[in-house]
Formats: structure tokens, sequence, C-alpha cells
């Protein structure tokens, strides 16, 4: 997407945001079941309400996993471990409703096969050294920064959220029109206290280096002036219910598949993975500044029925001759793009919060030079 003058708004939520929680959830039983089976076929779901997580959905697996206590573990590294606040690690009902994947499914997976039918979308910009939008790329700074200064205070608690609005001028980031910061918290400390600290602890240190911050962006911190009650105590979580926090914050298409939960024979997250890797590979390349690409699949086909790629008027070449880079120096079926990012590792947990581009020790942001004409 090229952006001129506009405003665009992009959110970040934290670990202990209800939909986060169960996000977390379900990819953390994906890991398990990928460490003691590296085939495991999931298709895992997590509901969370007060002191009640659900898991349900699919999965064949060889590995012993145990779902109890995989829940617990998550939500007590989470930070939600204080009884009596309407859900912690220890007290919490756990229900599993874990069934076997559809033999129908397994079908086209067991020939190599895409998972589901489905469209993704890979997308990357010069606005970041990440390669992401810069809107997106902050408001994730901006939770991060939150959830370490949160770990060192004994009156704020997990669930977080934020916007940042990123003003553009003649297509190019140029300053930060407004942050709102809601931060969960106890109690014990007044809001003018709390509106004080995050701003001194959390936003001036992580946006002032951006060089988007100053005196004219508008502050909106706990702007209802009180966020004791949260997580999923205080509204239910749900698995993939971030999509676009988890991609590129509103710029750019989302095919609208979720991610977490899900083990790499579905293409919703593989084929995502793999058209952000051949997105940042082109811009590498220098043969664009933006680039969008989207894969399509039908379900037991391995190779994608449709391929397309979007500059914004930023490449040197056509389009037709990107599709041809990228089938020559890209094995686009689900099995190619699972051992060339090696997918079938227990790497999921750390993808799960702040987006799932955009950080450098995951395999699908690493450079690959291309064989051009």
């Amino acid at each position: 997407m090229f952006l001129r003058n506009r405003v665009l708004t992009s959110e970040s939520v934290g670990e202990g945001h209800p939909d986060k929680v169960c996000d977390l959830i379900a990819d953390a039983i994906l890991d398990a079941c990928l460490e003691g089976d590296p085939n495991s076929r999931v298709a895992c779901e997590v509901f969370a309400t007060t002191n009640t997580v659900i898991v349900g959905g699919e999965i064949t697996t060889n590995a012993d996993i145990d779902v109890d206590a995989i829940v617990r573990d998550t939500v007590r590294r989470i930070g939600y471990t204080i009884e009596g606040i309407g859900f912690d690690a220890e007290s919490l009902s756990v229900t599993n409703l874990i069934g076997r994947q559809s033999a129908d499914i397994a079908l086209g997976v067991d020939h190599d096969g895409a998972g589901d039918q489905g469209m993704v979308f890979g997308y990357a910009t010069k606005e970041t050294p990440v390669l992401m939008p810069a809107s997106v790329y902050w408001v994730h700074e901006l939770l991060k920064r939150a959830a370490s200064v949160r770990r060192k205070t004994d009156f704020l608690r997990p669930d977080a959220k934020g916007q940042i609005s990123l003003a553009y001028r003649h297509g190019r980031p140029h300053h930060i029109d407004a942050v709102v910061l809601s931060h969960q918290h106890g109690e014990e400390i007044a809001h003018k206290d709390l509106v004080d600290f995050l701003k001194k602890e959390v936003i001036i240190p992580t946006l002032e280096p951006s060089g988007f911050f100053d005196r004219n962006t508008a502050l909106y911190i706990n702007p209802t002036g009180r966020f004791v009650i949260g997580g999923p105590a205080g509204d239910t979580g749900l698995t993939g219910r971030k999509i676009v926090v988890d991609t590129y914050g509103g710029i750019g298409h989302h095919g609208g598949g979720a991610f977490s939960g899900k083990d790499p024979s579905k293409v919703d997250r593989s084929g995502a993975y793999l058209a952000r890797w051949i997105a940042t590979n082109l811009v590498r390349s220098g043969l664009c500044t933006v680039c969008e690409v989207q894969l399509s699949y039908a379900i037991g086909i391995a190779e994608p029925i449709s391929i397309a790629v979007e500059t914004f008027c930023t490449g040197v070449m056509s389009e037709d001759e990107l599709i041809r880079i990228i089938r020559r120096n890209f094995d686009l079926t689900p099995k190619g793009m699972i051992e060339a990012l090696n997918l079938r590792a227990p790497i999921y947990r750390r993808t799960t919060n702040y987006g799932h581009f955009g950080k450098p020790d995951l395999p699908w942001e690493r450079e690959r030079i291309l064989s051009l004409p």
C-alpha cells in the first residue's frame, strides 16, 4: 500500500490480552506436539473466560502431551498468578475437548497437498529496518516495553492494548499523531500516578527514538480512568481474533486465516510465512521498495493456483517478470515451504505476541540471495 497524505492507525495487544492468552495456549500445545512428533497435525482452538479455559479442535499426534499442565504453565508465565482476580493459573478450570483430525482432510495433506483452500498475503516495506510498516512496528515496540516494565512492578497486571496513529506525508512516515495505551492495574495506584508512570517509563523511552514522536503527539493513557478487571475475567478470549495485529497492522491485505494453533500443513499459516519471506527478499534485492505477494491454494493441491505481486509503482520490472523470479527461487508447495523454513520445529510460541513478522530470529525473515535474470 502506497500511503500519500493520510493518518494510519495500527494496534497491538499485551500478552495478557484475553485473545492473546488463547493464542499462546494454542501455540504452546502446538509446540508440545511438534517436540514429541514433528509430523503432528494440529488445529487447536482455545476459549477463555472467568477462571475457565476450554481447549478444543483436532489433533493427531504421537506426542504425549498434558493439556492441563500446558494451559496452567502458559497462564503462569503470562503473569496471571494472583488469586481472586478472576483468572489465575492455579484455580482456573480446564476443559479438554480435543479430537482427532478428519481422515478426509488427511487424504490431501498426506500426498503433500495443501491442508485447506485459502489465500495468503506477504508484505514488506523499507519504512523500518525489519521491513515492517512503521505504525505496527512501533506499536509492537510499545507493548513489548510495557510488558518488560510490568514485570518489574507490583501494580501493573498482564492485560494491555495500544494504538499508534502515524501521519504520512508524500508516502513516507512523518510524525505520530496520537498514542493510545490502556494497561490493566491494581486497585492501589491512583489514575494520575499510573498515567505519569506509563508516560515516563513506557511511552517516551519507546517512541522518542523513532523520530516521529514530539510534544504535539496526543496521548490517551487509560482514558476510561480505571482498568482493574482485565484479561479473560474482563472479556472472553478466543484464538484467531487478532489477525491484523499478527500481520501488518492494517496496511496491505489479509487472507482472513488465523495462525495460532495450526501446524504448518495449514497454508493459511505456513503460506503467509512463505509470502512474507518472498516479499522481504524482493525488497532486499532492490527489485522494489514496497511489495505485496498473494498466493492462493486449493485443498490437496501442492502448487498454488494463483500468484500475484504488487509493488505500488516502486518496482523495476513487471509483475510477470517478478512472478518468474519467485518461481525460480522459491518452492511454493506446502512440502517445499515446510522444508525451506524448517516449519516442523517447535518455534511457534515465539511468534504469538507482537506480530508474526519483523522478528529477525524467525526463519521467514532471513535474507535469501535471489537468482535474477
